[in-house]
């Protein structure tokens, strides 16, 4: 089946306002490791976000929330260096990864972080689904191909998240969606919809919150 339109992936007005509530509640950091054995332990479901060192990660967790200082932002590729745990309201745990590719850390500080991150992804049994974002200027990469490749592999779903879409015309963004609409079959673990978003306009926040949303643990789960 043909993917949607990467700008006109629909939701109704419940899904919508289910999201909204749900990313207005409550959200704070709770954890941090650097090593897989001192991750918390695996209760709600967790999203986590992934992608290139600078793609804007953080940005995107903020503006989901609405709070301007929840996840760390800078300028400065590879300022996250530790898998970070965020509690939403009690339904869900957000995961903040570090980037991969260029970073202004130590080699060895970077093999690390990357082991840890590849750990998790393919060993967590409550993750439910992996935020792989992409700079909507340069699309993706080949650091990007080799992620999702070992996804695949694992069977662990992504959704495809284009960052700083406000900077490419729309245009640009159905040619994206086309373009990786014609390799899907190479990629079976990835999620049929792929949203474009702007932390900077908000733009695709209120539908990235509703995808998301509909992964929450029930609130009887308490």
């Amino acid at each position: 089946m043909a993917q949607q339109a990467v700008d006109s992936v629909a939701f109704d007005q419940d899904q919508i306002e289910f999201g909204r509530k749900l990313f207005a509640g409550n959200c704070q950091f709770f954890a941090g490791s650097t090593e897989l054995e001192n991750l918390p332990s695996p209760d709600l479901p967790e999203i986590a976000f992934a992608g290139r060192s600078n793609v804007g990660k953080s940005s995107l967790i903020n503006a989901l929330t609405g709070q301007n200082a929840l996840a760390r932002t800078s300028r400065t590729p590879g300022r996250t260096q530790q898998l970070n745990f965020f509690n939403l309201g009690d339904r869900v745990t957000l995961v903040d990864m570090p980037g991969y590719g260029y970073a202004r850390a130590s080699k060895s500080r970077i093999r690390d972080w990357t082991t840890l991150m590849h750990d998790y992804l393919k060993g967590r049994v409550t993750l439910h689904r992996l935020c792989l974002l992409v700079d909507a200027r340069h699309g993706i990469k080949e650091s990007d191909e080799t992620l999702m490749n070992e996804l695949d592999q694992a069977a662990v779903v992504y959704q495809i998240v284009l960052t700083k879409a406000d900077k490419v015309s729309k245009g640009a963004l159905s040619d994206f969606s086309r373009s990786f609409d014609a390799k899907r079959k190479k990629h079976p673990a990835s999620h049929p919809d792929i949203i474009a978003t702007s932390a900077r306009k908000n733009n695709g926040i209120q539908e990235l919150r509703a995808s998301l949303a509909a992964l929450a643990a029930p609130q009887q789960f308490i």
